[in-house]
């Protein structure tokens, strides 16, 4: 850690800097951004219209020799990619951070990772990090974009992935996989298909202890985990020209299933063995299309209809002293999306963005819960949640000059939820969410950012639903009566790039939250998601991409992150002030690479040195979390060009995780504490091995 502290002050030492850079006009690029002319493996071309964009041509990878484009991305300096939420309502609120030739890939079911990994290197023509706005882009309400542009010419491209995970105890998890894609100028078509079966950290060996309030152990037992998933999916998307424009249409169908045991042996004190098993098989498929037309050199029009499906089926049995319980869930989900844009820009210092979308979501969900064969009632054990919502959106884009760009948007989200079943009701809902952001380059090399936002969260349909915990005995109950939080949300980003690829990048938020979701008392004895109150958080990150050449590591980079949460929220049993669920208040991260040989050779780690990891404050209970700091080590050789063999040693440390949990005898805001548990498991380290093939 100290030798990470040195190289942080090293590179801020270095803030006056300068980046130099060569430009020369392009016009065929999307954002309208130069091709640089001279050498980019050290530094990235500006544009000298618009310091906010930066453009990474193949050049600036070629010490690496990316495979695909999500290669690519993951070294861009001081990018962090962010695949969106695909569990997010609607198509805006679901987009990740990068673009493929200025538009968001048209499915949202398929990972924005999954995409870029389809993407071969050899059709890039280069990459455009966007910071605070270019002509013809579309930011998606985020303050940084990375738009990956592809070649014209013909790229076809063939892969077949041999993958498998190594464990100490013999077990072999393969994952195979195949890709195809060709594409064409705007005719693309590209296909995927990959089948999983492998098990995750729920294996493993551990032990669960009871103390009583003065801490003498009272019950100590073994804990013996158990699980494997198997998983099939494929992928498929055709791109043409059609009635003047592009039309995309993609499709995607999977299959998941999971099966997951729990052994638990009393070695000493009361108590009595028990088993537990869960299993659950859900399929998914989606459906969607996409047009984008230009209807003059400066108007765009964008048109998307997507259609989702799911379902799943649970069923979690818990065994023990001869008595039995059982909670059952079956589930039916599906999405349908409309969406519109226009896009005017009427000249090169504004641009105007309207549009509407509208969307009906529905969770047709049952479940049931018994013990010994008898039920138990469970609040809203059967729902049926049905959602129309529309959102109008418009937004307004000025560049004075060069240095400075405001953004100005407004979101207007209408939205009515029903619930049918164990309850019946309907809530509306008008949520206003104006956005005000402006990005600042004084200096090249020097960046300052400014955010000011009215966000609204998005209801978990899950929560209407009574759910359970089966391996620690945990039942929820449904609760209809819920309302989305509110945040008004401030921030503020300074970032200073230097030496070609690296960046630091200071950043402060602060936020004020309405109507904070948390666990709250239901009828029956059983908690379940609910409102509690007004909240605020403070957030305050510190990341640093620090090149080596000049420590005398040549084509080295140290990636490292550090950041400071504080949250306060009243909690509804006690009224004491507390953090918010599961917030965690400090957060770390270390991350290495070396490319030796032009790429032919790579080495590198990840280390996550988190050490705060939350609390879940429930009605009876708090659970402190316990994740102890992990290590991944990778080592990659590229025999040929279209050859690449891979080793990660996952887990290296053998991490313990699991819980700390204080037992109240009642609520605890009344009730004496009965006892503590703390539970404690390891998976075991791993091995990854890869074989990539291109065709």
């Amino acid at each position: 850690m100290t030798k990470t502290i040195w190289l942080a002050t090293a590179a801020v030492s270095l803030l006056a800097v300068p980046v130099a850079a060569q430009t020369s006009p392009n016009p065929d690029s999307v954002a309208q951004v130069p091709v640089p002319t001279g050498p980019v493996q050290s530094a990235p071309a500006v544009d000298a219209a618009q310091r906010g964009v930066l453009v990474f041509e193949p050049a600036f990878f070629a010490d690496s020799r990316p495979n695909t484009a999500l290669d690519m991305i993951s070294r861009l300096p001081g990018f962090g990619l962010d695949t969106g939420d695909t569990d997010t309502r609607g198509f805006a609120g679901a987009a990740g951070n990068v673009l493929i030739d200025g538009d968001r890939p048209s499915s949202k079911s398929d990972g924005l990772d999954q995409v870029l990994r389809r993407i071969s290197a050899a059709s890039v023509e280069r990459i455009e990090l966007i910071r605070g706005g270019a002509p013809g882009i579309d930011m998606q309400g985020l303050p940084v974009i990375a738009n990956v542009v592809l070649r014209r010419t013909v790229t076809v491209e063939r892969v077949l992935e041999f993958n498998s995970y190594l464990y100490p105890d013999g077990y072999v998890g393969p994952i195979l996989a195949g890709e195809y894609s060709r594409r064409e100028g705007d005719n693309s078509i590209e296909g995927s298909i990959s089948a999983t079966t492998d098990r995750t950290d729920g294996t493993g060996e551990g032990y669960r202890r009871r103390y009583d309030p003065s801490g003498a152990l009272i019950q100590d037992a073994d804990l013996i985990l158990w699980d494997r998933f198997r998983n099939v999916r494929a992928t498929g998307a055709v791109q043409r020209p059609f009635a003047g424009g592009r039309l995309r249409a993609n499709a995607l169908a999977s299959w998941f299933g999971r099966e997951n045991t729990q052994d638990l042996l009393i070695r000493s004190g009361a108590g009595i063995d028990s088993f537990n098993d869960e299993e659950s098989d859900s399929l998914e498929g989606e459906l969607g299309v996409t047009w984008t037309r230009d209807l003059s050199a400066r108007t765009a029009v964008e048109l998307v209809g997507l259609q989702r499906w799911s379902s799943e089926d649970y069923t979690g049995v818990s065994e023990g002293g001869g008595d039995t319980s059982t909670f059952t869930s079956d589930a039916t989900a599906g999405e349908t999306i409309g969406r519109a844009v226009l896009r005017f820009r009427p000249n090169d210092r504004w641009a105007f963005e309207s549009g509407a979308e509208v969307a009906y979501n529905i969770l047709d969900s049952a479940t049931a819960y018994e013990e010994n064969g008898v039920a138990i009632p469970l609040p809203s054990a059967s729902v049926k949640v049905e959602e129309l919502r529309g959102e109008a959106f418009g937004q307004a884009t000025w560049r004075p000059d060069a240095k400075l760009t405001l953004e100005a948007g407004l979101r207007v989200e209408v939205s009515e939820i029903s619930q049918s079943g164990d309850s019946d009701q309907t809530k509306s809902f008008v949520y206003p969410k104006p956005r005000l952001q402006m990005t600042w380059t004084p200096w090249t090399g020097h960046q300052f950012r400014f955010r000011a936002e009215r966000q609204v969260g998005q209801l978990d349909f899950d929560d209407f639903v009574a759910s359970a915990d089966i391996d620690i005995g945990q039942v929820e109950g449904g609760n209809p009566d819920l309302e989305p939080d509110k945040t008004t949300l401030l921030e503020a980003v300074y970032e200073r790039r230097f030496w070609g690829e690296g960046v630091l990048e200071l950043s402060a938020q602060h936020g004020e939250v309405e109507d904070v979701v948390d666990l709250i008392p239901l009828t029956g004895g059983f908690d379940g998601v609910g409102n509690i109150g007004d909240g605020s958080f403070d957030q305050y990150q510190v990341r640093l991409t620090l090149p080596m050449d000049r420590l005398g590591v040549p084509n080295a980079r140290l990636q490292t992150r550090a950041s400071w949460v504080s949250t306060e929220v009243t909690d509804p049993l006690t009224g004491e002030t507390r953090r918010f669920q599961g917030n965690q208040a400090f957060g770390c991260g270390v991350n290495f690479n070396h490319d030796l040989q032009g790429g032919k050779y790579s080495y590198g780690f990840d280390h996550g040195c988190n050490v705060d990891k939350g609390r879940a404050f429930r009605v009876r209970e708090v659970r402190a979390f316990h994740n102890a700091p992990f290590v991944t080590l990778y080592g990659q050789w590229k025999p040929t060009s279209d050859t690449t063999i891979r080793v990660d040693l996952g887990n290296a440390t053998d991490r313990e995780s699991g819980y700390d949990r204080d037992i109240y005898a009642g609520p605890r805001d009344v009730s004496p504490l009965a006892y503590r548990e703390v539970r404690r498991t390891k998976m075991s380290p791993w091995l990854f091995v890869q074989l990539r093939k291109n065709f």
